[in-house]
């Protein structure tokens, strides 16, 4: 089941350490987490949505613009989203299924394109690391990624030393583990497949 950590909505920290230029910087991360928990309790009460106002006034205490970048970081991270004006968080299998296929750049391109020679490691690297950031379990994001790389045609495209697609993301366990950004070696792997036609 995918899970949430609770991100600072302004440099995406999970603790009360902020990056030096956060809009947040100075508020602990026990403050951010309850903006987060506030949004989601009422969203939670009323599964079938909510107006943006209808929640504004629903959440306790004043709304604040700790609030509002939350609610943001809930529709960028696709927990939360908006059908016919209404708001409505999204269940662990709406989410699960959402996000199996990527849809930001670079990793659409990686994922519709699939890996070629010469950006392989980038490209699972950036797999692995895309569903750790969504918050898949490290089984789902094996599974997603060797079925990514035989769907993509990348795995018969070879130039792999592994013998199978799981046996190259086991090797990429600790890109997971470690929690590695996927945006660098993504936007990498992007400019080889475009070059490669």
């Amino acid at each position: 089941m995918p899970t949430f950590r609770y991100p600072c909505p302004g440099c995406r920290t999970t603790n009360s350490l902020h990056d030096a230029d956060c809009e947040f910087e100075g508020v602990s991360w026990p403050t951010i987490e309850k903006a987060y928990t506030d949004l989601l309790a009422v969203l939670t009460a009323d599964r079938d949505g909510m107006s943006e106002s209808g929640l504004r006034a629903a959440v306790p205490g004043e709304w604040d613009g700790l609030n509002k970048a939350a609610l943001g970081a809930l529709e960028r991270e696709q927990r939360v989203v908006r059908d016919d004006g209404q708001l409505r968080l999204l269940t662990a299998a709406e989410f699960t299924e959402l996000v199996s296929e990527p849809t930001r750049e670079p990793m659409r391109t990686i994922y519709e394109r699939g890996s070629v020679p010469g950006c392989h490691d980038n490209a699972v690297f950036a797999m692995v690391a895309w569903y750790e950031m969504v918050g898949l379990s490290w089984s789902e994001t094996k599974e997603n990624v060797a079925e990514w790389l035989r769907a993509s045609g990348a795995w018969d495209r070879g130039g792999f030393e592994e013998s199978s697609p799981e046996e190259l993301v086991e090797s990429k366990r600790h890109v997971y583990e470690e929690g590695y950004g996927w945006k660098e070696k993504g936007q990498a792997a992007k400019r080889v497949i475009e070059r490669h036609g």
